[in-house]
């Protein structure tokens, strides 16, 4: 038998496990011109919680009664394509299915002998790449600037500081407990950390952390600490936004402070983007990325859950802060 995970319900503010359904189907056949996968690992991410919504955006909805997907590492069972055999293990965009077969499209092989294969879901997948491209091309980060990073303990930001940190910055993390805020200077190099949770004017903070402003910021949460860098924000100043996490389960627009005054009067940059905007440089990023870790330059947090009927709380508690670095599930 086959075991896979469907959107139940479109979530109203923070997802629950009544939101997913688990459903038993049979184990598949590829067919000619398709392979059999078993599911390895799985990537959850904040920005699965969007494509809940029934909604236009820059990728399609997931649709009510059908598999949830997203970064899968998997393994090859059965193969009827030339350019994969039995034991290759491979990354691509799959359904949430203990087994899947796949026509090959938008699958990429992993070398688990040049790095553990979650790290290809993280550090060496989307999210290093992330982190890379969004310096690379908003950030724009010159030697002895000042970076700032929210969510800095999660699996983006941890790599967005020890980019930071190669390139000569001053890096400063924002996150929500004390001992993430140890892990991120200790494990990362970050130079000064803000518990976002406990300090009772973020704004002052974070000018106190970054006494000659901020240069770039890079943000993975928006809401007040966004308000806050801005507060703090050079001219010339960057701001990359990468993701919005404080506000994903409101249920109303919220409104905030307007930003258009700081970006005018101090000529600041700010955008948004999508990892795919920059799909043709993925080889680039991945190529450099490898060569860091190879050469102890960068490192990488991982929560690994163990267990497929585990995966919609390991979604859920992503809203929580419950990961440290990438949230992946164990198969």
């Amino acid at each position: 038998m086959n075991k896979e995970i469907l959107l139940k319900n479109r979530p109203k503010g923070k997802p629950t496990l009544n939101d997913f359904e688990f459903k038993e189907t049979e184990k598949p056949s590829p067919e000619k011109g398709e392979v059999l996968l078993k599911t390895k690992y799985v990537s959850v991410d904040p920005y699965l919680r969007g494509r809940m919504r029934d909604e236009k955006s820059y990728i399609e909805p997931f649709q009510l009664n059908e598999p949830i997907e997203s970064g899968i590492i998997a393994e090859v069972i059965e193969s009827n394509l030339e350019d994969f055999k039995k034991g290759d293990y491979v990354n691509g965009m799959l359904p949430w299915k203990q087994f899947n077969t796949s026509n090959g499209k938008g699958l990429q092989k992993v070398d688990g002998s040049k790095a553990p294969l979650s790290a290809y879901l993280g550090v060496l997948g989307l999210t290093g790449i992330t982190a890379f491209l969004g310096l690379e091309k908003i950030g724009k980060l010159k030697k002895g600037e000042t970076l700032l990073v929210s969510g800095a303990s999660g699996a983006v930001g941890t790599v967005v500081g020890q980019i930071g940190k190669i390139k000569g910055c001053k890096v400063v993390g924002i996150a929500g407990t004390d001992e993430k805020i140890n892990t991120i200077k200790e494990k990362f190099h970050f130079d000064e950390g803000i518990n976002y949770k406990t300090t009772e004017n973020i704004k002052k903070t974070i000018a106190e952390a970054c006494p000659h402003g901020v240069d770039v910021y890079f943000d993975n949460v928006g809401g007040e600490i966004l308000d806050a860098a801005m507060a703090n924000i050079n001219r010339n100043g960057r701001i990359v936004c990468c993701g919005a996490i404080s506000l994903y389960n409101e249920t109303e627009r919220p409104t905030g402070p307007r930003h258009e005054t700081t970006l005018i009067k101090k000529s600041v940059l700010m955008q948004g983007f999508t990892v795919r905007d920059y799909q043709d440089e993925f080889g680039e990023a991945v190529q450099q990325l490898a060569t860091w870790l190879q050469e102890d330059k960068l490192t990488y947090s991982e929560t690994i859950v163990e267990g497929f009927d585990e995966i919609p709380q390991a979604f859920i508690d992503l809203f929580d802060g419950k990961n440290k670095g990438k949230m992946i599930v164990k198969v």
